[in-house]
């Protein structure tokens, strides 16, 4: 084994290193640049031929910024919805993966002067023909349902959409541009809007959508800047003056072309940038007034994690259930021996016994992303509420399999012999005599299962599902008040787990016989 991990440590350094976008034995200072390699093209991504690398129009671009201030620049990964509280942390010097321009960002860091006018546009199934422009999407469905719109977390597109067809369609929130795209080639949701460079790459370009297309005209021009903290003035303007260079230069322009991505719009860069000012902006609203704003979604979301936990838990039990007693079924405790095990039961054993430990060998965000994801590639679709529930169902039905399987292990075998000689058969011996003592056994475990279920449906996030805390994360991110609204999430989270623990102990002294 050590020899092993003699020869192996030079790949993991290698691995970890690569990470690093600047040149070995560069002893310039280091920019380090966050952005997402999970973003996608044309920003970032890694390249079929090297998994473990990036290329992209940014990667380009943030290796020219550095080598215009003389620094080496260095990629520093993190989740696309996480990069600012990256920054913040100083995690990084500069956020820089097509991080739009807005008046609420702008609040709390500094932004440079645009470096690419986008504009939005609309993706669409090709054989869809109720959906040929915008205005199509106010209207209904052809069976009278909502539209449903998937767009990037706290991206313009969400502004957008939210504010324009929030009323009349249904609007879906991933931390992905390309699972958006995959639904909507799957025909999971109906439209998808995002930024016209990611759209033009993967349906134009790259073709991976071959169902898709881009209808009506491009909206709603905003701008790619980069962001840095408020005390590091002096950086954000060498990353001015370098973005003017590279443009004076050309090089700008060329590094657009590589990737097909110039357009006459880039033009008008230099126009945008005569007004341009990088300070710090003043917010116009207060802190009670955003505070006020989120309640109602946060208590809209709350409901959300109630019914996800209300209806998963009890599907939970009583699979865990039956897959407990199927494991027990021979087992002294059920009035059966390993020796008497009938041939038809063992292939079911097993089964069960597979699942448990398939299900507990697998995180919850791969089983959501199975079920929501994989499925309909098979034609099984389930709307992402509803594969949530199914999820966290199967999830803990593991759980409560092994905590009802030691339940009913824990029951003296004299019971289940003592109703056999009263002449029960087996099946009305384990409902009237085993399961009632196998209850009060695993009650305080199934209670604090339950309870943990209500913070575990935070990870229905990863399908969409605008639960409590997607519904804090997208609010901290868009007002910045990070510490306010996780302070109200942490009291309606409490006013939902602290009646469980109540009833809880409530119920076990009542099946113990006390008040």
């Amino acid at each position: 084994m050590r020899a092993l991990m003699y020869r192996l440590w030079p790949v993991l350094l290698a691995v970890i290193l690569s990470g690093c976008a600047g040149e070995a034995g560069d002893e310039r200072p280091p920019l380090r640049w966050g952005a997402d390699r999970e973003g996608g093209g044309p920003f970032i991504y890694p390249p079929e031929e090297d998994p473990g690398g990036i290329v992209g129009f940014e990667v380009d671009l943030a290796a020219a910024l550095a080598g215009e201030i003389d620094r080496a620049p260095r990629f520093t990964q993190g989740q696309w919805d996480q990069l600012l509280a990256m920054l913040s942390r100083a995690d990084c010097d500069v956020v820089l993966n097509g991080y739009e321009y807005t008046p609420a960002r702008a609040e709390r860091y500094l932004a440079s002067i645009p470096y690419y006018i986008y504009e939005l546009g609309l993706a669409v199934r090709r054989d869809d023909e109720t959906l040929r422009g915008w205005d199509d999407l106010n209207r209904p469905r052809p069976d009278g349902g909502r539209r449903t719109i998937a767009v990037l977390t706290e991206s313009a597109a969400d502004h957008y959409a939210t504010e324009r067809f929030g009323g009349a369609c249904d609007i879906r929130r991933f931390d992905g541009s390309t699972e958006a795209l995959h639904l909507l080639q799957n025909g999971q949701i109906d439209a998808t809007i995002q930024d016209l460079p990611i759209l033009d790459f993967y349906i134009t370009r790259e073709r991976q959508y071959p169902l898709l297309e881009t209808v009506g005209p491009a909206v709603a021009p905003g701008y790619y800047v980069v962001y840095a903290r408020p005390e590091d003035r002096e950086l954000i303007e060498q990353v001015n003056q370098a973005i003017r260079r590279l443009y004076d230069s050309g090089r700008l322009e060329e590094i657009y072309e590589r990737y097909g991505i110039w357009n006459e719009t880039q033009r008008t860069l230099p126009e945008v940038w005569e007004t341009w000012d990088s300070s710090l902006r003043s917010s116009a609203t207060g802190t009670r007034e955003k505070l006020a704003r989120w309640i109602v979604p946060l208590l809209k979301a709350s409901l959300v994690t109630i019914a996800l936990a209300s209806l998963s838990m009890p599907l939970a039990i009583a699979i865990g259930l039956f897959v407990a007693i199927v494991r027990a079924w021979d087992s002294p405790a059920l009035g059966g021996s390993p020796e008497s095990a009938s041939l038809p039961l063992r292939p079911v054993r097993w089964l069960c016994t597979l699942y448990v430990e398939v299900v507990r060998g697998t995180p919850l965000a791969f089983q959501l992303f199975v079920i929501f994801f994989v499925l309909p590639e098979a034609g099984i679709h389930i709307s992402a509420f509803w594969a949530g529930v199914v999820g966290l169902a199967i999830n803990y039905s593991a759980y409560e399999a092994e905590i009802f399987r030691l339940g009913i292990q824990a029951i003296p075998r004299g019971q289940m012999e003592a109703a056999l000689s009263l002449g029960m058969s087996r099946p009305m011996a384990v409902y009237a005599v085993i399961l009632p003592q196998v209850v009060r056994v695993v009650l305080p475990a199934t209670a604090n299962d339950f309870i943990a279920l209500f913070k575990d449906t935070a990870v229905c996030s990863v399908i969409a599902v605008e639960e409590l805390s997607k519904q804090y994360s997208i609010g901290a991110k868009s007002t910045g008040l990070f510490i306010e609204l996780a302070l109200m999430a942490s009291v309606l989270y409490l006013a939902m787990s602290y009646p469980l623990s109540l009833l809880s102990g409530w119920l076990e002294r009542r099946l113990a016989g006390g008040k």
